[in-house]
Order: structure tokens, then C-alpha cells, then sequence
């Protein structure tokens, strides 16, 4: 007759000195199956009900002496202290990595507990039927249930839907409105990052294989932080080791360098580290891993995201901050504290986040910060109000590829993290934007109605749609006084090659150019001739001319008229565009006329001119009375000379 695989299993466990009487039978209202009741063991009967035969349990013996019961404990104490140095989970009652832990324990104990309840019933195998011990193991079975009650309580309290909870949700980021050209002061070429992470990923992977010794031992981490360092805007990121073996072989030397790349002028560095090698960090496998050896050295403490950052004199330090929750178990969590971590002695410091030091730029991860804030936008008129009125509900705008969008801009010496802020039906447009400053999470509101980031990539990409470039996520920059978006036109191998800037409030406004400069002065005229700027001393490269007049000539470009003038002695071709500065048609060859211009790439681009009747902008606005202009005068003078 042929063995089944459950009868070779029962064979050898009897064989190895278990009592296995009762195992792998069924049972029916108390009875054997073998006398009466159905075999539930191969499911081949019809009408039959399965279920959990826990019988076994009753019948497995334990350790025949106290020793054995010493060794057993010993052995199971070692084992989850060696599951804890690895897995390290927090110990606190505010994480629900625990909880999960916790609660599996629990449900195992729950299950072992009704077995043996279940055995004192029916008086299973050598367990005698015993109503006190059943009734022992009910009340024992109170214990995991009711911490298994307590987590599901915690984590409920912990929902908006409690009476009271979302005002405290929409308090936990204080956001001031401000006004924008007073608070963003005019851009500084000098502190603007022209290219994204992934283009800084690229750049330092392109300037470590230019260090044979070190790619073949180590390779760059993905972290690239990005920091404001000596002034400039950076992104730093460790060398890590290339494999395990790597590791093995270099461990003794820690790792000697990290990548930076400059974010303004795309120059990227290995910088070697000398007598200060980092000995602590992610690639680490051990002890010296620092998800690790933080914390285990604070295991009370449950960490967010950590950093990788340099000091100004460019030691290295892991930055770690501190999560504390304020609603119920596990809901609206912020920072408290930082742990700063020397990345080469391991030395670590803890201080309040009042009293981190100013060259520390992330404490508050962007995606935390994006997060408090849409709590504050959809709950600051109550819970219902956030899904049916949804009167004032707003929230942060999300990104090309539907996650959060944000980019990051230095001000002050720090990095705040910036995005727009739309409404809560999610259209393309935005009701204005947010800072929030990733050290200190001071927060700022900025009223402003325009595009969405992602209405202005798509307009900057229509620039150069025969070139195919992609633009990057927009930082939000003031020029002139006017809020703009600015962002990089990369090309197909992910490396910028031109510039966009996009009038905030309206879009259509677009300047590319090859360098910053060159779009700036493009975006400058752009905005004189659109009427949008009104005051010569907010723009760069402006002159001042007086001259007589050579050449005048008429053109229509895009479905507007131009005039173009050249005067004598001087080779620009000077661009009036109408109808603001209609007094051009007034002038001829011979006459002389004054003008203010904005010269941009060969081509100077009128912003004002002396008119008869005083200053006109290119908006059309006149500086002394209303312009009386003679229409016929127009048609005649609107021909080629």
C-alpha cells in the first residue's frame, strides 16, 4: 500500500520521540473520526466541513527537565535578540512596525490558548476534560485580545473622522501668508540650481569614472542631498562599496570620498576625505550600517528618513531626524529632535530642532513637509467640509509623474522646499504657492493665480517641440518683481541645454535661451513689450537712447505689427511693438527720437519711447495725458520706407 506524505511525516517525528497520537486525525462533535465521524483529511467526501485540526498541539511534549526548559528559553532569547540587531525595530508604542509585530504575537498566542481551551472541552488525547482549566485559558485569552483592542483603538484615534482630530491635524504646520515681491527677494544667478537630482546623478557618475582606483571598488549612493554649502546650492552623496566582497576588502579603510556636484554651475567633485574616511554608512552590511547603529544606540526613538550632509568644512555627518506623533497612536507626526552623527567617529549629539545648527539644511524631509501642509489644506474647515462642501480645501499640486511635486530653492542660507498650491477639484491653475523651510519648518503662503507646474513645462516644451527636450519640475524665482517659474530643457541623455522662464501668472509668456543670462534678458523684454512691467529700474540691460532716425521698416510677427528702426552711427535693429508704443508712426527717417531698450542677443527690444505727448511704455501707458492719435496719420506712416 502506498504511504501518503503526511504518514512518512508522522513516521519520522515518532521516530525522532514525539508523541504524535492524534495527529493527523479529525474530529467530529468530540469524536474520533476513525469511529464514526468523517475523515476531513483528504477532502474527497462529499458533504463534509473542514477545519483546523489543533489537536496535535495537546500531545507535543516539551523539555523532560528543568535544564531542557533553561536551554529552550536561553535559545529562544538569543534567537529574537539576533532578529532585533537585525531587523532593529523601534520600541515605542508609536510604531506600527511593533504593533504589526505585537499583533501576530498576539494572534498566535490567541490561537495556541484556544486549542488547548479546546482540548480541556473535549478532554483530547492525554489532556484530561477539564472545565476550570478551559475556562483558565478563556481568561488568559483576554490578555492578546485586548492589547490587539488597544492597537486597533490607538490607530482609530488616531483618524481625522474623531471629533476634534482635524483641527489638530491643521495645526501641525503654521503657515503665514506673505506677500511675494516683498518676502522673494530678486534672483541671485549665483544661488539658482539650473539642473534637477537626476542631472546631478548623472554629472558625478560621469566624474567618478574619471577615478579608476575608486570605480572599481566603490559606486556613488543615490542619496545626493541637496544642501547649501559655502553659499552655493549642492547635492552631496557618499561612495558606497560595490558589492559585499568590496566591502570585505576596503572595510578597514572606510569609505575615502563623496560626490558633490554644484547645482548653479554643473561642476561636480570627488572629494577625498584623507585621515576622515566615513566608516558609517547605508552601504555598510554590520554593525556600522547607520540605519543600524543609530537605532540601536536610541531605540526608544523612531527615526524618519536620515541624511547625508557636510559641515562647512566638509566633514561628513549623517543628519537624523526624530519623529513624534501628536494625534492618538499614530497620527500627525512631525519632528522634535535630531541626532547629528559623525559619519567617521560615530560620535552622535541629540538637541531640539530649535537648537540645530545653521549649516544642518534638512531636518524636515520635503515629503513630510508637502504632507503637514495638505493636512492644514483639508481640514482647517473641518473633517466633513474636506469631502462634501469642500469649501477652502486645497492642496499642494502633484508632479509630472502623479506623486508629489516640489523642487527645492535657497534662501536665507537654507533650503526651503517649494510647490504650488491648486484647488481641491485639481485644475490647471494654481491659487498660489507655499514655502517651508526644511530646517526650521517655517512656513510661508503666497498668493498668486497663474499655471500649474505642469501647464509650464508643457508651454517651455512647445518652445523647442522640434527639439525634444523635457523640461525639469520649476523652481519659482523673482524677476523683476514678477513670480516666474524657471526650469532646464534637457535633452535626450538627461544633461540641460537651455533655459525657460515663464511668466507665473500668465504663461504664455515664454523666453528660452542658452544660458541663464540670455534668458533672463529675453524674459526681461518679453515682459516690457507684453506691457507687464512698467518701471525700467526693476529690469537689467537697459539703455537709454537718443539718436536720428535711418531706416524704418514695418513687419507683422505672430499676428502683431513691429516697426523696426535703425539709427545713425549705431548698428541695432531697434523693435517697436504696437499697439503700445503706436507713436512710432509718427516718426520718419531724419526725425530725432529718444528710447529705452532692452537689448537681447543683436536684437534691442523697446521698452519706452519720447512721444509728443510724453513717456509711453510698451504697455501702452502714457507718462503725462492720453495720447490723441491721428488714425490716418497710422495708415500712412505703417508703410515700408
Amino acid at each position: 500500500m502506498a504511504t501518503s506524505g503526511l504518514d512518512s511525516l508522522l513516521e519520522a517525528l515518532r521516530a525522532s520521540g514525539m508523541n504524535t497520537d492524534g495527529m493527523g486525525q479529525s474530529t467530529v462533535d468530540g469524536k474520533d473520526a476513525a469511529s464514526g465521524g468523517s475523515s476531513h483529511g483528504g477532502g474527497s467526501g462529499k458533504g463534509e466541513t473542514p477545519h483546523l485540526d489543533l489537536s496535535f498541539l495537546d500531545n507535543m511534549k516539551g523539555p523532560s527537565s528543568k535544564k531542557g526548559w533553561i536551554v529552550l528559553v536561553v535559545v529562544a532569547l538569543l534567537v529574537i535578540a539576533a532578529l532585533y540587531w537585525w531587523f532593529h525595530p523601534p520600541i515605542s508604542i508609536h510604531s506600527a512596525d511593533l504593533w504589526m509585530l505585537i499583533g501576530l504575537v498576539c494572534v498566535l498566542a490567541i490561537v495556541v490558548l484556544l486549542a488547548r481551551k479546546r482540548a480541556y472541552d473535549t478532554g483530547v488525547g492525554k489532556v484530561e476534560k477539564s472545565p476550570s482549566g478551559a475556562k483558565r485559558m478563556k481568561l488568559l485569552m483576554i490578555i492578546p485580545g485586548a492589547i490587539i483592542v488597544a492597537g486597533l483603538l490607538g490607530a482609530l484615534l488616531s483618524n481625522a473622522i474623531v471629533p476634534g482630530n482635524a483641527e489638530k491635524y491643521s495645526t501641525v504646520l503654521q503657515t503665514d501668508e506673505l506677500a511675494f515681491a516683498e518676502d522673494i527677494h530678486e534672483v541671485d544667478y549665483n544661488q539658482i540650481p539650473v539642473i534637477d537630482r537626476d542631472s546631478a546623478i548623472l554629472i558625478g557618475d560621469r566624474e567618478m569614472g574619471s577615478i579608476p582606483e575608486y570605480v572599481s571598488q566603490f559606486e556613488i549612493s543615490p542619496l545626493y542631498s541637496q544642501i547649501n554649502y559655502q553659499g552655493a546650492p549642492v547635492r552631496v552623496s557618499p561612495l558606497g562599496y560595490a558589492d559585499l566582497f568590496k566591502w570585505f576588502t576596503n572595510r578597514e579603510g572606510g569609505i575615502p570620498a563623496y560626490s558633490l556636484v554644484n547645482m548653479t554651475t554643473q561642476d561636480a567633485e570627488i572629494v577625498r576625505l584623507g585621515e576622515n574616511p566615513i566608516y558609517y554608512s547605508q552601504s555598510e552590511p554590520l554593525a556600522r550600517n547607520i540605519d543600524r547603529y543609530i537605532q540601536l544606540k536610541y531605540p526608544f526613538y523612531i527615526f524618519d528618513e536620515l541624511s547625508f550632509e557636510i559641515d562647512e568644512e566638509g566633514h561628513a555627518w549623517w543628519i537624523c531626524p526624530v519623529r513624534t506623533f501628536t494625534i492618538g497612536l499614530f497620527g500627525g507626526y512631525t519632528i522634535d529632535k535630531v541626532v547629528l552623527c559623525d559619519a567617521t567617529s560615530g560620535e552622535c549629539s541629540e538637541m531640539a530642532v530649535a537648537d540645530v545648527p545653521q549649516w544642518v539644511d534638512r531636518v524636515f524631509p520635503a515629503e513630510l513637509l508637502i504632507e503637514q501642509y495638505n493636512w492644514y489644506g483639508s481640514y482647517h474647515n473641518g473633517w466633513l467640509n474636506s469631502f462634501l462642501g469642500q469649501e477652502g480645501v486645497v492642496r499642494t499640486t502633484p508632479g509630472t509623474d502623479g506623486t508629489v511635486g516640489y523642487n527645492y530653492i535657497a534662501k536665507d542660507d537654507d533650503v526651503w522646499v517649494y510647490t504650488g498650491v491648486t484647488s481641491a477639484t485639481a485644475d490647471n491653475s494654481i491659487i498660489g504657492f507655499v514655502l517651508v523651510n526644511q530646517r526650521t519648518a517655517e512656513s510661508h503662503f503666497y498668493s498668486v493665480s497663474g499655471a500649474t507646474e505642469a501647464s509650464a513645462m508643457n508651454s517651455a516644451e512647445g518652445q523647442v517641440q522640434n527639439l525634444r527636450y523635457t523640461a525639469t519640475f520649476p523652481l519659482l524665482i523673482n524677476v523683476a518683481n514678477q513670480p516666474t517659474y524657471f526650469m532646464a530643457l534637457k535633452d535626450a541623455s538627461g544633461l540641460p541645454k537651455k533655459f525657460a522662464m515663464i511668466d507665473i501668472q500668465r504663461y504664455q509668456n515664454v523666453a528660452v535661451g542658452d544660458t541663464v543670462a540670455d534668458t533672463q534678458t529675453a524674459y526681461e523684454a518679453l515682459l516690457a513689450t507684453n506691457g507687464v512691467l512698467t518701471d525700467t529700474t526693476d529690469l537689467t540691460d537697459v539703455d537709454e537712447v537718443t539718436g536720428i532716425i535711418s531706416a524704418v521698416a514695418q513687419a507683422v510677427v505672430d499676428g502683431n505689427s513691429h516697426f523696426y528702426v535703425m539709427l545713425e552711427g549705431r548698428d541695432e535693429l531697434f523693435d517697436f511693438a504696437l499697439p503700445g508704443l503706436v507713436d512710432i508712426v509718427r516718426y520718419k527717417v531724419g526725425d530725432q527720437i529718444t528710447f529705452t531698450f532692452l537689448n537681447t542677443d543683436g536684437m534691442a527690444t523697446v521698452y519706452s519711447m519720447e512721444g509728443p505727448n510724453g513717456t509711453v511704455t510698451a504697455s501702452g501707458e502714457n507718462g503725462q495725458e492720453e495720447a490723441n492719435i491721428d488714425t490716418e496719420a497710422i495708415a500712412e506712416a505703417a508703410q515700408p520706407v
